[in-house]
């Protein structure tokens, strides 16, 4: 059991950047007041940088330069690690679990920053792909890359090799392009480590369904983008472009069936499966439907931002999910957090997006701060130097520096990582059976939440797609 408060209790449920962001800001407006306990829970102990999942894919950063401990960014806060199992917002009440514990945490003030995931129900046979939105993401498509050039230096049989050396992203937006820049560079530095691999049998395919890559961002930039990923060796962009469905090692196009062993589904999000539960008001993307303070319509205790959350801009239009937002959101919630509980109004989020940045790998990118648009080598390094400062603490940053000084230097290391070894499985086996035998003496069940290990009969997100 989670243990209670007489305190006045703001509960964060997300540990990203929103959510931490907001925990920080509220340190700093509610200091010395022993009245006011801030509590934070997320699944995971780290803030993970997701814009530089890319470069610990290709092996230019190592992990620990892209995520830090959550203990260590916040200094008053309350953190518990768990996953939400569902909210009970007439209540005040959310329920969590983690290996061996379950109970709940009431709350005065609720701030959901609990993100999103890849939209699986898009495409039939989804769950045969790839995705790339966690640290377990990265390594685990990092190794399933060297491991198919392991397979493919020693195969005999040509049509199984190319399938071996063919890799597909589905989804052209900003994440597909990233990671397709990344992984050409990755393909380039790793192709001479293997004698009977020739790079030109290697196929990068990108299929986008629009009718231009990065739709999200300056046509100047997206055709630029284009030019440089098409005219590197192997790299195929192909625009609209539907996918009917995926199965194990294949790609089904309206005309064509594409055999690859290696599937990345990079197209679309959906929130969190714990708000699909609320008995809140959403839109039709299922985020909840915030006021332009950050306040849920219905429950004005409830607050929420990032990926979650649909939060109009003076024009009614909601605003891009984007990480810049979500920083800039943290900032206003917790001082209209603030503000309510000292009896004041609480004030509107009005932000204007400052611009997007992109990296294609080769020490190439594109960057757009408000009308003036840079790319190439200037863009990329502009790209490096903003997260280099972003990073807290000077240990992470010089980390990063050093990373980035060998991936300039050195080709990438091939070493394989098995995310699946004997002994771990048998210990989730062990958590699971733990977390049944715990659900059958209290008569619940699981509902909503995402979690890092499903049961034996489901798909785990960090497991091989079979």
């Amino acid at each position: 059991m989670y243990a209670s408060s007489s305190k006045k209790r703001i509960l964060i449920l997300g540990g990203g950047m929103g959510g931490v962001a907001t925990a920080h800001h509220l340190e700093g407006l509610f200091r010395g007041r022993p009245d006011v306990e801030i509590v934070l829970v997320s699944r995971d102990n780290f803030l993970l940088v997701t814009p530089l999942l890319f470069e610990v894919f290709s092996g230019a950063l190592d992990l620990r330069s892209c995520s830090f401990p959550i203990r260590a960014a916040l200094r008053t806060t309350r953190f518990v690690e768990a996953t939400v199992q569902g909210i009970d917002p007439d209540r005040r009440v959310v329920r969590l679990a983690s290996p061996g514990n379950r109970g709940e945490l009431t709350y005065d003030q609720l701030v959901m920053s609990l993100g999103s995931k890849t939209n699986r129900g898009m495409i039939p046979g989804s769950q045969h792909a790839f995705t790339f939105k966690t640290l377990a993401d990265a390594l685990l498509l990092r190794s399933h890359v060297i491991e198919r050039f392991e397979r493919a230096d020693v195969e005999t049989d040509q049509k199984r090799k190319a399938q071996l050396l063919t890799f597909v992203i589905v989804g052209g937006g900003l994440v597909g392009v990233e990671l397709l820049g990344e992984m050409t560079a990755f393909v380039d530095g790793i192709s001479p480590f293997y004698e009977h691999v020739d790079r030109g049998e290697v196929r990068l395919l990108l299929l986008q369904g629009a009718d231009r890559i990065m739709p999200e961002i300056d046509p100047t930039l997206a055709g630029y983008g284009a030019r440089v990923l098409a005219g590197r060796r192997g790299v195929d962009l192909r625009t609209n472009t539907l996918v009917r469905s995926i199965e194990r090692g294949k790609v089904h196009l309206a005309d064509e069936t594409i055999a690859a062993d290696t599937i990345v589904l990079a197209a679309g999000i959906v929130p969190n499966p714990v708000i699909a539960s609320l008995p809140m008001e959403k839109d039709r993307r299922g985020l909840i439907v915030a006021e332009s303070t950050l306040r849920c319509r219905s429950h004005p205790d409830v607050w929420a931002l990032g990926d979650c959350a649909s939060i109009p801009g003076p024009d009614g239009k909601p605003y891009p999910n984007l990480a810049q937002h979500a920083l800039r959101e943290a900032a206003v919630l917790a001082g209209n957090i603030f503000a309510v509980l000292n009896g004041r109004t609480p004030q509107p989020f009005v932000y204007h997006t400052l611009g997007m940045m992109g990296s294609l790998g080769h020490s190439k990118g594109f960057a757009q701060f408000l009308k003036v648009r840079v790319h190439g080598f200037p863009a990329w390094f502009i790209r490096r130097t903003y997260y280099l400062l972003q990073i807290p603490g000077w240990g992470r940053k010089l980390r990063m520096m050093i990373d980035w000084t060998f991936a300039l230097m050195f080709r990438p290391d091939i070493v394989k990582v098995d995310l699946d070894s004997e002994t771990a499985l048998l210990l989730r086996e062990v958590v699971l059976d733990d977390t049944a035998a715990s659900q059958e003496e209290e008569g619940g069940t699981r509902t909503g939440s995402e979690t890092r290990c499903s049961p034996p009969d489901e798909k785990c997100e960090a497991q091989v797609p079979p």
